[in-house]
């Protein structure tokens, strides 16, 4: 690595100046604690596939095509009561139902003239928690910084599942629960960075707590699913954001 390199990596250079490896290097950095909580929180998925009658190997090729626990924990309840294929692709395209919205404002951030086969594949990897990592960065965003975080979480939520099944019922409920809180702080430990540096985003993150609780409070939107009343709460908050704090940058992808 050059000193040119080092010292954009050092500084938190824009990726467009530092070279593919810094920026891999960046991302694989970014997603060891997203793989950690991930291995953790896996396990409690592979529980329950386990008790769907899945085996260690299908629960590890679940998660290693699917990354994303509510479709795949959707899919475990319709295999556990013997429901029909068509029923599971739809529960599980509503339960993925956000990823399409995460998707589209990744792809307002990319270069224009960017090959589809990049866009095609952060979009089949996207999680909440890589969004979340590689949207938070400035200027266009880098498909090789993606690529380095996929690289470790999305094999750690693989094996986590498997592990999980292979576990079975041996672990105690207390033990399962505590996992799962670690997902909770990850998802902590990548917005609060980003709160920091902009007090609208402070803002925008703390009325979206307000309105989730809300939304599970009220008459009415309480009644729908979790996954229903999230994917609403995105498109209504997303959408305000965007035109009453709208981001301008330039044509390099910098913002003023």
């Amino acid at each position: 690595m050059g000193n040119k390199n080092r010292r954009a990596y050092r500084e938190g250079a824009p990726e467009m100046i530092k070279s593919k490896r810094v920026v891999f290097i960046e991302g694989i950095m970014a997603g060891i604690p997203i793989g950690l909580g991930y291995f953790a929180v896996s396990f409690s998925l592979g529980i329950a596939a386990k008790n769907a009658g899945m085996t260690a190997f299908q629960g590890f090729l679940m998660s290693l095509l699917g990354h994303a626990s509510a479709g795949e924990y959707a899919a475990i309840t319709i295999i556990a009561s013997a429901g029909a294929y068509l029923e599971m692709a739809l529960m599980t395209l509503i339960a993925n139902a956000r990823y399409m919205l995460m998707s589209f404002a990744m792809s307002q951030r990319m270069k224009p003239d960017i090959n589809p086969i990049h866009r095609f594949l952060m979009g089949y990897f996207i999680t909440d928690e890589l969004f979340a990592a590689t949207i938070s960065r400035p200027g266009y965003l880098s498909p090789v910084f993606m690529y380095g975080a996929i690289c470790v979480a999305s094999p750690c939520w693989a094996v986590g599942t498997g592990v999980g099944v292979l576990a079975g019922q041996l672990l105690p409920a207390s033990v399962v629960s505590a996992l799962s809180v670690a997902l909770y702080g990850m998802f902590l430990a990548v917005i609060i960075p980003a709160a920091k540096k902009d007090k609208i985003v402070a803002g925008l993150i703390l009325f979206s707590f307000a309105a989730s609780w809300a939304a599970g409070v009220l008459p009415g939107i309480s009644s729908l699913s979790e996954g229903t009343r999230i994917y609403i709460l995105t498109i209504v908050i997303s959408a305000a954001a965007a035109l009453c704090f709208p981001i301008k940058m330039d044509e390099e992808g910098k913002t003023p």
